[in-house]
């Protein structure tokens, strides 16, 4: 199976009716005198290159344990990092809704080689799927003076101009994209919407478990390049971070974000001691000119149909796995809930008296990271007279005697209809999971990805929700006490 693309021939393969293109580059290796520099142009060869298989992976560190059992991430060698995948029913034909996955992991795990993004599903049902990878930690998004800021993004800017030039060589239409992501990738798709460089990219955007409010300021990133240079004793420029083994660059990154996870000060870390991700986008002026919240609310992307979620209990996956659920006493509750400017008190009555302190701080922090964003997103959106859908994963895994609950990531193998696949399944537990609510969110997606329309009402004016769970139903204002919870405060 061949295509021709403006780089050269690429050779993929075909299984059951769908063809991939694995390991297509859309920027050269960002290493050596590109290193800490914006993606250039897409690189091309000659004779027939072979896409049959995933290429590398940016650099990034192991997830902590427990969690990296839960998520399978592969290590793939190699430079050539930023490349994509393409999964299409047929090159041949003309005019195929296009899905371009953006991969989650807290800004420094993760890729578009991850087994559960496997794109067939969505092909099988008419829609040309792409997954990336894009620069992560220290060599995505760390401020370093001199360089570009905000190089991920630049990245996933860079491979979504590739799918403008080469959709039609996949039977896909540039002017129908869709971008979509999951937690750092739904994130990244709420940045892409506030960015003027994307402007023109996509038409629609999908946004699971990550919003708007998800960007530090520069001051905020200078303090954690400097106490990166710190730790690893070069000075805090792109010349001292290039000398450093990309090996120990990661695991200094990754030992910095669980120092500022152990002393969430916020006098010392600003916002990063309420939201834990030092290496997230920043706010510098020109590639990312404000908050993405912001941006939206000033009119940014709303030509763009949208269609954004949380799980139910989103926390589970980081304060079940770990046990650190049942540790919380109400000290520490009220420390936590004080420093996300909650009234103690008041959230107490909304999540639960008699629950215990470790899950009613699951239910605030759920609410706090994920669900209120996305609402204010939609409530945004609302303002200016466009439109938003809004759904939630509520089936539960059984996975840690049923404690994990409707987890973060759970959706995903639900959206890509993947249920048989044992790596993607794993965080659903040893029930099988109903294959009936699969049917029903990967259908919903297709159907938004091709119409703009998932099949259910729009979140306002009635605050409607489709409530993915067994059944599936449409809800009005789940939870509406501990949504007002925080008004005015997020």
């Amino acid at each position: 199976m061949r295509v021709k693309l403006s780089q050269g021939l690429a050779c993929g393969s075909r299984q059951n009716g769908v063809a991939s293109f694995k390991g297509l580059p859309y920027a050269p290796p960002p290493f050596g005198a590109r290193r800490f520099a914006a993606p250039g142009e897409p690189p091309s060869w000659e004779g027939e290159r072979d896409a049959t298989r995933y290429g590398p992976t940016a650099p990034k560190p192991p997830y902590p344990a427990p969690i990296d059992t839960i998520l399978p991430e592969p290590v793939i060698p190699g430079e050539e990092c930023l490349n994509l995948n393409v999964w299409t029913p047929d090159p041949g034909t003309r005019g195929l809704p296009v899905l371009v996955w953006i991969h989650g992991g807290a800004f420094v795990n993760g890729s578009g080689a991850v087994s559960g993004y496997d794109g067939t599903a969505f092909a099988r049902d008419g829609v040309v799927c792409v997954t990336i990878n894009y620069r992560l930690g220290v060599d995505g998004f760390a401020l370093i003076g001199g360089q570009v800021a905000n190089r991920g993004l630049l990245d996933q800017i860079a491979a979504l101009e590739w799918v403008r030039d080469n959709a039609e060589a996949f039977g896909g239409d540039p002017a129908q994209v869709t971008i979509a992501g999951e937690s750092a990738g739904a994130m990244s798709v709420a940045t892409l919407m506030a960015m003027p460089r994307a402007r023109g990219l996509f038409r629609r955007a999908v946004l699971e478990s990550g919003a708007g409010n998800h960007a530090i300021l520069p001051q905020t990133a200078q303090k954690v390049t400097a106490a990166l240079a710190e730790r690893l004793a070069v000075p805090a420029t792109a010349e001292g971070f290039a000398s450093v083994p990309i090996e120990r660059l990661v695991a200094e990154q990754a030992a910095l974000s669980q120092q500022i996870g152990g002393e969430p000060l916020p006098d010392k870390w600003g916002e990063i001691a309420t939201n834990l991700m030092p290496f997230e986008p920043v706010i510098d002026g020109e590639v990312l000119p404000t908050l993405p919240l912001e941006a939206i609310r000033a009119g940014a992307g709303r030509d763009v149909d949208v269609l954004i979620g949380t799980t139910a209990e989103e926390h589970a996956l980081f304060l079940v796995p770990n046990g650190l659920v049942d540790l919380v006493n109400d000290q520490l509750l009220g420390y936590s809930l004080a420093l996300h400017k909650a009234d103690p008190a008041k959230a107490r009555a909304a999540y639960g008296r008699d629950r215990a302190p470790g899950e009613v701080l699951l239910g605030a922090l759920t609410d706090w990271f994920f669900r209120v964003p996305a609402i204010r997103l939609a409530e945004a959106r609302a303002e200016l007279g466009a439109t938003t859908f809004m759904y939630e994963f509520a089936w539960r895994s059984s996975l840690f005697g049923g404690r994990l609950g409707a987890c973060h990531g759970l959706e995903i193998p639900f959206v890509f209809d993947d249920l048989e696949n044992p790596e993607t399944a794993w965080i659903a537990g040893p029930e099988r999971p109903p294959q009936e609510i699969a049917d029903e969110m990967h259908g919903a997606w297709v159907a938004f990805v091709r119409d703009g329309d998932p099949g259910w009402s729009p979140y306002l004016p009635d605050r409607r929700v489709r409530r993915f769970a067994a059944p599936t139903e449409t809800v009005t204002d789940p939870r509406a006490e501990q949504r007002r919870l925080w008004d005015g405060i997020r």
